[in-house]
């Protein structure tokens, strides 16, 4: 994606391979800057931190983790721990241990000398594979926004397709383009006008700081709005589609994603607004059925709900210069809980948009596109 103007993607490797970069996006939108992981605890720690997030990309920064864990050490004891090392850092999100895997998989077979070479490669390939199903989710995504707005009535042809998405599921994500929003980077770059609204997605504001941030980059008309306007625009008829990404997504078609968008999807089907969920297959957990009895909801520091990170600005400032701070935003005493996401049931998702297609939120409807898996 366009960062003024210079292509950039999230994660790539440095110094030869022996370490990866990553943006950081504990500072955006107000900072653009990367970061160097030349460990295995650096990586772990991007990851638990959010300096990395997303699933995509997290399945990917966890591949290079391993990689660097090699690197050190590449006995069985090592890359075992390792693998739990990392795999400890986000419960929720299924890629993560569909990277660690894969990538154990690989090497396991091999010499010692052989594997950290071979993790390099692998790691490198999901990263490839990602931004390839990515990029096909976005066509899909694309055609689907392009009947709607033809099935739009004759006085609302030509108006911007209004859509609404809740947290980041965009380039920074992934590797690149997204899930949520590659069809609206699509959409944008094929000329079909659209408009999004963006959730801000309390506690840790990924809507507005980092949906917005993207879709500035790139051009794409947007408003940010609180999390509890969305039901208010969709009874008022100011939206047009729904589109989320998830961390982990059931074979009865269950998603799991940010907090928030349980409730997106009771106002959606309230008010016949269709809901998509836009997913990589490494998002499937084919092991599981039920996604609210057997998802592993994280549970996150307290801190993010009763503190808020921004620039100390004056009322009027443009904020240059100024310093990044946390303001604490509750009385002093009360508690808060912060679980990081809930699960949507299938009944209430409209489709799913995957790299190989469209599909029904059920079990039949995800087979059908993956009967290899």
């Amino acid at each position: 994606m366009n960062i003024n103007g210079t292509p950039w993607r999230t994660i790539g490797l440095e110094a030869g391979g022996r370490s990866v970069w990553v943006i950081d996006q504990t500072l955006l939108p107000h900072r653009f800057e990367t970061r160097s992981l030349s460990s295995v605890e650096d990586a772990a720690a991007a990851i638990s931190t959010m300096v990395v997030r997303g699933a995509p990309l997290i399945g990917v920064t966890g591949a290079y983790g391993l990689m660097l864990a090699l690197q050190v050490d590449p006995a069985d004891g090592a890359l075992a721990a390792a693998f739990e090392q990392l795999n400890a850092t986000r419960p929720t999100a299924v890629n993560l241990r569909w990277a660690l895997e894969r990538v154990r998989e690989r090497v396991t077979p091999l010499p010692e000398a052989e594997r950290a070479a071979a993790a390099r490669q692998e790691a490198g390939a999901i990263a490839a594979e990602d931004v390839a199903m990515c990029e096909a989710i976005g066509e899909h995504g694309l055609r689907l926004f392009q009947q709607l707005a033809a099935a739009r009535p004759a006085e609302r042809q030509g108006e911007p397709l209004n859509v609404l998405t809740h947290c980041n599921a965009g380039w920074l994500a992934t590797v690149d383009w997204g899930t949520a929003l590659a069809p609206i980077y699509k959409a944008h770059r094929a000329g079909l006008a659209i408009h999004v609204w963006v959730d801000e997605t309390r506690p840790r504001n990924q809507g507005a700081s980092l949906t917005a941030y993207e879709l500035g980059k790139e051009g794409v008309p947007h408003t940010v709005i609180v999390d509890n306007a969305g039901g208010h625009l969709m009874q008022h008829g100011l939206v047009d589609a729904v589109i989320v990404g998830t961390d982990r997504t059931t074979r009865r078609g269950d998603v799991c994603n940010k907090i928030g968008t349980y409730l997106k999807a009771l106002a959606a089907h309230d008010n016949g607004v269709p809901f998509y969920v836009a997913l990589p297959a490494s998002t499937i957990d084919w092991m599981i059925d039920d996604g609210v009895a057997e998802i592993p909801i994280e549970a996150r520091s307290e801190l993010e709900v009763t503190h808020i990170q921004g620039l100390a600005v004056q009322p009027g400032e443009a904020g240059q210069g100024a310093a990044l701070t946390s303001v604490q935003l509750t009385p002093a005493g009360s508690a808060g809980f912060n679980p990081a996401f809930d699960v949507t049931p299938a009944r209430l998702v409209t489709a799913l948009i995957t790299e190989r297609g469209v599909a029904a939120a059920s079990e039949a409807g995800l087979r059908g596109l993956y009967a290899d898996r």
